[in-house]
């Protein structure tokens, strides 16, 4: 499941699935066709390419999510420290905050992860 990987433009696309799960496949080819401006063909073909990945199902024209956006864009972050900083958290950290100054609000939420952390 860590394996999956999606486009911008099927991310836009999941946004949709998941903003309005769950919906009936007409009602996405409406919107895919208002929002992606997207024929009826490429909806179905898309949404075929993410069932097969293992992100949605497609089951008597109802589509639904297999992964919630939550889960999916937390295996996505993981993967990306796992790849660029050897696993290491503190490592991305480091590296995000050396151009960026959190706010005082940012550094508290830090604070109460770390500690709900420790807590479990």
């Amino acid at each position: 499941m860590n394996e999956i990987q999606l486009g911008v433009i099927e991310a836009r696309f999941a946004d949709i699935i998941w903003q309005n799960e769950p919906i009936p496949s007409s009602e996405l080819v409406r919107l895919s066709e208002e929002v992606l401006k997207w024929k009826k063909s490429t909806t179905f073909t898309v949404l075929r390419r993410l069932c097969e990945k293992g992100i949605f199902k497609n089951d008597k024209s109802m589509v639904t999510s297999l992964i919630s956006k939550e889960e999916f864009y937390s295996l996505q972050s993981k993967r990306f420290v796992e790849e660029n900083f050897a696993g290491s958290l503190p490592a991305f950290l480091a590296a995000f905050t050396s151009k960026k100054n959190l706010s005082q609000e940012e550094v508290e939420y830090l604070r109460r992860m770390v500690m709900e952390y420790e807590e479990e």
